[in-house]
């Protein structure tokens, strides 16, 4: 009897270990397996939540007017999104122009959807900044309905592929 119950606990103990080490493991990056950094507000005063438990994907992009290539990945990446099913993906772009006037324009001659464009006031110096590396220089995250990172720097050729492997 004594066996007996050593053993449930024992059990008991191992289970409840591994429940909530499945948990800990989940730690705020921006590295895929990560939770994307929460977006507290932006120049709107919208907060942008990624976890969102709908079966949809965002596309986190950074980009800046003044820097050619991720300019144009902001558009191919834009052209792209509204090409796929709008209930699996939605895209939410921030820039890190100084300028509000710069940045409004820019949206406007590109084309592009105000109400996913934000831009971080604060620029280089911003927790948002800090917190998805960007140093290194403008990226994106494809994010999760659960806001876990599952790929960086997603190409628009490669957009629909990596929706699929989830």
């Amino acid at each position: 009897m004594k066996v007996r119950a050593y053993v449930l606990l024992v059990l008991a103990g191992i289970l409840t270990m591994s429940a909530s080490t499945k948990k800990a493991s989940l730690s705020e990056g921006n590295t895929p397996g990560n939770l994307a950094p929460r977006i507290e507000s932006m120049d709107n005063g919208r907060e942008v939540r990624f976890q969102n438990h709908s079966g949809k994907y965002t596309l986190l992009n950074f980009w800046a007017a003044y820097d050619a290539e991720s300019r144009a990945r902001n558009i191919q990446l834009w052209n792209e999104v509204n090409k796929l099913n709008s209930s699996e993906i939605e895209m939410i772009s921030i820039s890190y122009d100084k300028s509000p006037s710069v940045f409004s324009e820019t949206v406007k001659a590109d084309g592009l959807n105000q109400e996913n464009q934000f831009r971080d006031e604060q620029g280089a110096e911003s927790e948002l900044y800090k917190k998805y590396g960007l140093k290194k220089g403008f990226r994106n995250f494809l994010i999760d309905d659960k806001g876990v990172i599952v790929a960086v720097n997603v190409s628009p050729k490669n957009l629909p592929e990596e929706l699929r492997k989830d």
